[in-house]
């Protein structure tokens, strides 16, 4: 690889930071692309008449910033979204040593166009979905005729596929005539909402909490009610009265991340019988756990009173809209009733994609390669962030995203990592009353672990400023 590498030794910085900071360049404005091999330090030390002590110190700067990665055996490499990473600040050598290629100056806003790293919630990694497998599941998709009648419950192969893969993933028990297929979270608790609730009703949700669920539900003319939640999830004896259902992620409480412990989950069920309400359980990243044991799901505890919700939108993509309810034989009949007078269901040819992918095991196959993807990402993100001065850790013990609680304004916080390339969402937007709690939202899923941690230097460096 031919290189266009200067070592001026007349120059005010050390040989070390200029080969550094012109292969950052090299990197960020496409000269060099993830996945290529950068010279030997032997050979590049050669071609710029430098020692190779100067060669390998540049590679190691490279390797700790997360540019490059190295392979047993083989050599190093360019990391994966370093020619999309471009760091204004927050690495050595300050915006002299900025990244070409930002598409904006130094301290200039970051327009729509703007490469950024992407640490907003709720975007798993699409790249990691084995391309042969996916290709596979939707040439199966398309061998088959399309129906000819609609399936408001769902195809009847894919309600019985996800029995056993409910079983297998989140130890969740039914039959295939409690499973019905959606088109997702949102549109199952749209179908919940027009079968269960009328104008005014009191639907408790988590806050903070998705506000999605809070607007579908008022979009359905119930009266969101918001519910408080401590570190370990929803607090069960704040839950108001009269209550017609209440909304909770106890798997990993969004967006805090707290695991309802066992014994609130048995306190939740006995209050879900003793007032008449259902539980509607939204498992949206269960999948994802690290170095914590599954809790079991609240509708393996009393399936009278709960409504279990799952999505491949995390685990796979949100493109497929497909999803899926669980609940007691009687109502998901009635939401069946219900979807087929709306003309609300998930699309055949998608649920036939996801059949065969848990059919073949690739689905599976998949989960469990990205939980060892998003560990890695977690770890990076931890590394540089858990140590304290940044600010407080919150559910980084599962799912695809933590919370960082910082006593700097979040607001203010974004705004200026948006000017260095970087994507975060605050917690304001999760309240429906007044904000009790200031921090980050920051998701793991849509970026590299090299612009993990660039993006969380970047950030630590903003939160840490005086």
């Amino acid at each position: 690889m031919d290189l266009p590498l200067t070592a001026d030794r007349a120059g005010p910085a050390s040989l070390t930071v200029q080969i550094v900071g012109q292969l950052r360049t090299a990197m960020t404005d496409g000269r060099l692309v993830a996945g290529e091999r950068l010279p030997s330090s032997r050979v590049l030390a050669t071609a710029l008449g430098v020692s190779r002590t100067v060669v390998t110190g540049a590679y190691a700067q490279l390797f700790a910033e997360g540019w490059t990665e190295g392979r047993h055996g083989s050599g190093t490499y360019v990391a994966d979204g370093a020619s999309r990473a471009g760091m204004a600040d927050g690495v050595d050598g300050g915006a002299a040593h900025a990244p070409a290629g930002r598409g904006q100056q130094a301290g200039r806003q970051a327009g729509p166009d703007s490469p950024v790293i992407e640490l907003r919630p709720g975007i798993p990694w699409v790249a990691g979905i084995d391309s042969a497998a996916w290709r596979r599941a939707w040439r199966s998709a398309g061998t088959e005729t399309p129906a000819d009648r609609a399936e408001p419950h769902g195809s009847a192969p894919l309600r019985a596929a996800l029995t056993g893969y409910l079983r297998r993933s989140r130890a969740v028990r039914c039959t295939p005539e409690q499973i019905m297929v959606t088109r997702g979270v949102a549109g199952s608790l749209g179908l919940i909402a027009t079968a269960l609730l009328r104008p005014g009703d009191k639907v408790g949700v988590e806050e903070p909490g998705y506000p999605t669920a809070r607007a579908v539900f008022a979009a359905h003319g119930a009266h969101p009610v918001p519910c408080p939640v401590d570190a370990d999830g929803l607090v069960v004896e704040a839950l108001p009265a009269g209550l017609r259902l209440v909304y909770t992620t106890p798997a990993h409480q969004y967006p805090l991340g707290g695991r309802l412990p066992v014994p609130r989950r048995q306190a939740l069920i006995a209050w879900a019988r003793s007032s008449g309400a259902l539980i509607v359980e939204d498992d949206y990243d269960g999948e994802f756990r690290y170095d914590v044991g599954p809790l079991p799901a609240l509708f393996g505890l009393d399936p009278g009173v709960v409504v279990y919700l799952g999505t491949t939108s995390k685990a796979l993509t949100p493109a497929l809209r497909v999803g899926w309810l669980v609940a007691e034989p009687e109502l998901v009949a009635r939401l069946g009733e219900v979807a087929a007078g709306l003309g609300e269901w998930a699309s055949g040819p998608a649920q036939r994609a996801v059949l065969s992918l848990i059919g073949t095991g690739d689905l599976e196959r998949h989960i469990r390669r990205m939980r060892h993807e998003y560990a890695r990402r977690r770890k990076a993100m931890t590394s540089v962030l858990g140590g304290g001065a940044a600010g407080r850790l919150l559910g980084e013990e599962a799912g695809m995203h933590m919370v960082l609680r910082t006593g700097r304004d979040a607001e203010e916080i974004a705004r200026a990592a948006w000017q260095r390339g970087v994507a975060v969402a605050t917690l304001a937007r999760y309240f429906a009353g007044p904000v009790s709690m200031n921090g980050l939202v920051l998701g793991y899923g849509g970026a590299s672990s090299g612009e993990i941690t660039r993006a969380c230097q970047a950030l630590a460096d903003l939160v840490t400023a005086t």
